[in-house]
């Protein structure tokens, strides 16, 4: 069964106001990570929790360039360079300097979202760019970028022994945009964990493959 709404009643859009709370709650809570744990694997992740995090500053920088030229092209990325400094981390085309210690890295996450934040309030919501899950517009980047946000704290979280819940409005809301045939009638946090692969839900097995479907959807005027 698909994720339903009342009748008459339209889904709230992601917006940049639901990724710049994603990313300060997310440094909230980094904050008081333990200082030797970062070398440690991110939940079921092969990265370890510095390697997570860099990949989603860099996710939220990726998601606010592809915005960014005159005319964003529609089938392939804007074409940064992109490195892994080992075989199983993350590839990413920008690093946080180590010695910058944990604090310098969690200036690099906001920094990056702060980013998309401006991308996804000043670009008009009818331009489109290219994402994997499919060609994309504003809302859509946003959705994906609270999606990483949520679900990679969950990782490092797991690995650096922190609790993360994030509020059920905003899982649901990322659950309608990137996710429109996820379970109805679970908790939106489970639920998001379930579509991403963490966790299973009752009735519904862990999945060991997801997509998010990040296409414009239409909405009433």
């Amino acid at each position: 069964m698909s994720r339903s709404f009342e009748t008459g009643s339209e889904p709230s859009p992601v917006t940049a106001d639901d990724v710049d709370l994603a990313v300060r709650l997310a440094v909230g809570v980094l904050r008081d990570a333990p200082a030797q744990g970062w070398g440690d694997k991110a939940g079921s992740l092969e990265w370890d929790c510095w390697e997570t995090v860099e990949h989603l500053a860099n996710d939220l920088f990726y998601y606010a360039v592809q915005l960014g030229p005159q005319s964003p092209p529609l089938d392939t990325h804007v074409p940064f360079a992109l490195i892994r400094k080992r075989p199983e981390a993350p590839m990413v085309f920008a690093h946080a300097d180590r010695d910058a210690g944990p604090a310098g890295l969690l200036q690099v996450l906001e920094a990056c979202g702060a980013l998309l934040v401006a991308m996804v309030r000043t670009t008009p919501p009818q331009v489109r760019a290219h994402h994997a899950a499919g060609v994309s517009d504003p809302e859509g980047f946003a959705a994906l970028g609270v999606q990483e946000t949520l679900v990679h704290m969950h990782d490092v979280a797991e690995g650096l022994g922190l609790a993360w819940t994030p509020p059920p409005a905003l899982c649901s809301r990322v659950l309608t945009r990137l996710f429109p045939a996820a379970p109805s009638g679970t908790a939106p946090w489970p639920t998001l964990l379930w579509a991403t692969g963490r966790a299973a839900l009752p009735g519904h097995p862990r999945l060991t493959a997801w997509r998010s479907d990040s296409t414009p959807r239409s909405r009433v005027s």
